[in-house]
Parts: C-alpha cells; sequence; structure tokens
C-alpha cells in the first residue's frame, strides 16, 4: 500500500463497543485487567471479551490460529468499532501469515497496542493502508498517567493533534523533518530486519521505545538497525522510554541510549529528541502510526495534519 493515502478508522463514540483481544502472551494479571476494562466502561465504552480470551499456554495466550482467529471474528463484529489488546509479551510475530489482511482493509476500525503489537500494528498499516495506534492496552490502562489518558481519549474521538515537545522531553539535534510515522518497541523493529515484514525506514519518522533491556543488549540493537543503514535515511527519530524493567537507574539509561543514538546518526541532519512520552512506564501518550507528521524541533512541536 505505499503510496497510497492513509485510511482513518472512523472514531468511536461514547457506547461504542471496543473488542479486547490477546494476540501475543496469556492473561498474568486478572487485577489489571479487570481494573482496564473497568475504565474503559468509565469512559463510556461498552466491551467485548471473547471467551477464553488469554488463557494461560504457557507464553502464549493460545495457538496461533487461534489468536489470529479471535482477532478476525472481533474485526467482522459489527458491533465491534475499535480492537484494544489486552497485553504484549510475545506471539504476534507468529500469526502475521495467518492475517487476512483483505477483511482488515474492507472494514477499517481502530487497532490499539505496543511492545510486542509493534508487529501487528505496523504490518498491517504497510499491508492495508489502515493507520493503526500506538497507545496504552487493556492491562496497562489502569497504570498510565492522566494526561496520557486524555491524550487516547481524544485519539479515540479522531483529534490528531500537536505534541509539545516540552517537560521532560529532550531536543538532542534541532531540525525539522516530515515524514510518515512507523515504529515502536525496539527489540521488535530489529527481530523484522530482512523479513517480508520489515518496516519502511526511508523517510520514516521513527519512534522508538523499550523496557527490561540493559544498556549493551540496546546497544547492540541500535548498532544492528545502523550497519543495516536503517538510520541513514530517515526524516525524524522520537526516542521514547529506555528503561532496566524498574525506576532505579532509568535516567541513566535513557542518557546513555541518547549518546549512543547521536554517535551512529553523526552523518544525519534529521531532527532527533529524547524522553518523549512514549513506552512501558506510566506516561505513554498514543501515537497513530501510518500517518504523515512533522517532528519540528524550531517550533517546539510533533505536528499531526
Amino acid at each position: 500500500m505505499q503510496g497510497s493515502s492513509p485510511i482513518l478508522p472512523p472514531p468511536l463514540r461514547r457506547g461504542d463497543c471496543i473488542g479486547i483481544f490477546s494476540p501475543a502472551g496469556p492473561v498474568r494479571d486478572e487485577g489489571r485487567l479487570a481494573a482496564g476494562i473497568r475504565l474503559l466502561h468509565e469512559l463510556g465504552f461498552r466491551t467485548r471479551l471473547p471467551q477464553g480470551t488469554g488463557g494461560n499456554c504457557d507464553y502464549l495466550a493460545a495457538d496461533d490460529q487461534s489468536r489470529a482467529a479471535e482477532l478476525h471474528a472481533l474485526w467482522a463484529d459489527n458491533d465491534v468499532q475499535g480492537l484494544m489488546a489486552v497485553r504484549g509479551g510475545y506471539g504476534c510475530l507468529r500469526i502475521l501469515d495467518h492475517l487476512d489482511f483483505s477483511l482488515l482493509r474492507a472494514r477499517p476500525k481502530l487497532l490499539i497496542g505496543f511492545s510486542d503489537l509493534t508487529v501487528l500494528l505496523n504490518a498491517i498499516s504497510a499491508r492495508t493502508g489502515l493507520v493503526t495506534v500506538h497507545g496504552p492496552m487493556v492491562s496497562t490502562l489502569a497504570d498510565s498517567d492522566r494526561e496520557s489518558l486524555q491524550a487516547l481519549t481524544a485519539l479515540f474521538e479522531g483529534q490528531l493533534h500537536e505534541y509539545p515537545l516540552s517537560g521532560q522531553v529532550e531536543v538532542l539535534r534541532r531540525g525539522k523533518g516530515t515524514g510518515v510515522l512507523r515504529g515502536g518497541n525496539l527489540a521488535t523493529l530489529a527481530h523484522l530486519l530482512g523479513t517480508p515484514w520489515e518496516i519502511d525506514w526511508h523517510r520514516a519518522l521513527l519512534f522508538l521505545e523499550d523496557t527490561g533491556e540493559p544498556m549493551y543488549k540496546i546497544d547492540r540493537m541500535l548498532t544492528q538497525l545502523h550497519l543495516a543503514g536503517r538510520l541513514n535515511t530517515l526524516a525524524g527519530l522520537v526516542l521514547g522510554s529506555f528503561d532496566c524493567g524498574e525506576e532505579t537507574g532509568t535516567a541513566s539509561l535513557q542518557e546513555q541510549v541518547w549518546g549512543r543514538v547521536l554517535e551512529l546518526t553523526a552523518g544525519s541532519d534529521y531532527p532527533i529528541v529524547g524522553g518523549f512520552p512514549l513506552g512501558h512506564l506510566r506516561m505513554n501518550h498514543p501515537l497513530p502510526i501510518g500517518i504523515p507528521a512533522t517532528l519540528d524541533c524550531e517550533r517546539g512541536r510533533l505536528i499531526m495534519p
């Protein structure tokens, strides 16, 4: 679908139904799932949780065919206007070959998630032209900060707005760049290299985040992207949160990541910001994937049309 105009899914309205699905790992915390569903209800939405969703099958919610079928069933359901993943983990890569992209394109709906959902968000956007959403999942909703929930609600309503580069956001390299928003979890994107599902890096406005990874592993993945030439022709780079799985040392890790990124991209002139509120911590503002945007460090804005 490269070159086609992006397809915006219809916005959600109070009373609409959000389908809850498990395309990757099983439910690990029933309490967090229940809290997320309760919060969606408080926001005015109905939810549909298919029977058996998230059943524990070791590190997968179910076998590949069943997880793909659950996604298809919710997508084909006329009463479901959007889909939100329970959690990430691992498993989305395994269902790509089972997806019916014709069905997904024919019935545009909001698809929301992050972490391992990076695979689905980018693949579905690339194959169908549909704009997908990198944002909180059901099991992380209750832990999200107020600003992230407000931004998610606004996006539900179809408000694609601009984000100020303020607060904790640091401008690491000034400039202005316009490209298609793509990205998500660093480890997941690195695993797509050399596969038919690899994202289109050229002139992408790329955003990256990760969690639970020590600096040497983050360095290795960033270096791999650099050696593969994937960081050479970006339109801009937005770095979200990088953490070791605990708050202690997170600030130091962030700065190490920023420093390594600047080393690897020293031959490029596109703008780079760090500390953008997206990732596995409480601040996880939603970003649409597959839509043109401009990173303008002079005005201090990430602007979407």
